[in-house]
């Protein structure tokens, strides 16, 4: 709670008003930047509300600094419980009442897509979002005020396929994915990764986002012989699948998509299920900052001190809110580019001709790389798996393109 609260008090920060000028975007003044975003502060899936303050301790510590480009950045977050229509509502107060410059970050493919006809017709830049569908970011030309941050779901998918075709030619796969873009891009880059090899898929079954519970699901899908398991879905269905799966007995090799591996997320599962979250494995383009191999990197420990300065009171070991400094660097980045003359259009143009190789808290060797036809920021990624309470890389970088 205390967490949710920090949140919340970021949307309520009030920022000494500046003359804008005349022909300035909206949420654009002399010395002001104020950006949008939703995410989910209560409901399903709270913890990925966690970017947030990640977010917005790094654009404090940019604003320390001097600001972009003599600007100071505000983040405007509102709680949309991760319902689409409440996205709709609180991003039109977003755009309409609190007149923010630009959305960033917001989280959820269903969310986002609930939001980006309304966004694209004003023009206003939806940028580095919680997303890696297809139905996103998969046509720029459709959307192009909208762009992903996440890696391509389809990509992920892909390198899993990939996978088990080299480890586990023979492989029966069983898919548990929700039922949403989420579960059909990661099932569609699994199968397009297959192809007609010896591994094969012999059971699916879906969930609806809102279930209560994926019993039956895991139930039938062990029932269909399989000792490859894919949990495609969010952290609450995730552990909720490994549990049921660690009651039916069942020790299938287990691949769990990469939103739902924080490690508090993992200890959760671990403690209810461990033998079936050992050795799982999943994909990995973070640096994680609760891992010791980490302790003296440049980038995690900028992490922690600007958490320890900026976010008191945040749990430090969340990878979510790691995540969130990530997303606010690759920001931060495209309004330094976007100049002085700051507008939404010249935003757009430096989210799309972005090539940033210095991130200091994505994976050694992870370019963030975008065109006006390529809206999937993320492109590498590696292999990791999960032993002894901790994920482990055992791949170099592999592309995560589909």
């Amino acid at each position: 709670m205390r967490r949710l609260a920090l949140v919340l008090a970021v949307a309520l920060v009030a920022v000494p008003a500046a003359t804008a000028r005349p022909d300035a975007d909206p949420g654009v003044t002399g010395t002001t930047i104020k950006l949008g975003a939703t995410m989910p502060l209560s409901g399903p899936a709270v913890l990925f509300g966690a970017l947030g303050p990640g977010a917005n301790a790094y654009f404090q510590h940019v604003n320390a600094g001097g600001g972009v480009n003599g600007r100071k950045l505000q983040l405007v977050i509102r709680d949309d419980a991760y319902d689409p229509a409440r996205t709709i509502t609180e991003t039109r107060r977003l755009v309409q009442e609190d007149d923010v410059f630009a959305m960033f970050a917001s989280v959820g493919t269903a969310n986002n897509l609930a939001v980006r006809p309304m966004l694209n017709a004003m023009k206003v830049p939806q940028l580095f979002v919680g997303d890696g569908s297809s139905a996103l970011s998969g046509k720029p030309s459709a959307a192009p005020w909208t762009m992903g941050y996440l890696p391509s779901y389809v990509g992920e998918g892909a390198m899993y396929g990939r996978n088990i075709k080299r480890t586990r030619p023979r492989a029966k796969i069983a898919v548990l994915a929700e039922d949403s873009p989420l579960g059909t891009d990661l099932l569609a880059g699994l199968k397009r990764a297959l192809g007609r090899s010896g591994a094969r898929i012999v059971a699916v079954q879906t969930h609806d986002p809102a279930a209560v519970d994926v019993a039956s699901q895991v139930a039938s899908l062990k029932a269909s012989g399989a000792d490859t398991l894919m949990l495609f879905t969010t952290p609450l269905f995730f552990i909720r699948g490994a549990i049921a799966v660690n009651k039916l007995g069942w020790k299938p090799q287990l691949y769990v998509n990469s939103i739902s591996i924080e490690p508090s997320v993992m200890s959760t599962a671990a403690a209810s299920a461990p033998r079936v979250v050992a050795d799982a494995i999943s994909m990995v383009w973070l640096k994680d900052p609760t891992n010791p191999r980490w302790a003296k990197d440049k980038g995690v420990r900028l992490y922690k001190q600007l958490m320890g300065r900026y976010c008191r009171g945040c749990r430090v070991g969340d990878v979510y809110h790691y995540a969130g400094m990530a997303f606010a660097y690759t920001m931060v980045d495209a309004l330094r580019k976007a100049g002085r003359n700051l507008t939404r259009a010249s935003l757009l143009r430096a989210a799309t001709h972005l090539t940033e190789r210095d991130n200091p808290f994505l994976l050694p060797g992870v370019v963030v790389h975008t065109t006006p036809t390529s809206y999937y920021p993320i492109a590498k990624a590696q292999l990791y798996r999960y032993r002894k309470g901790r994920w482990q890389p055992f791949s170099g970088l592999l592309g995560a393109t589909g």
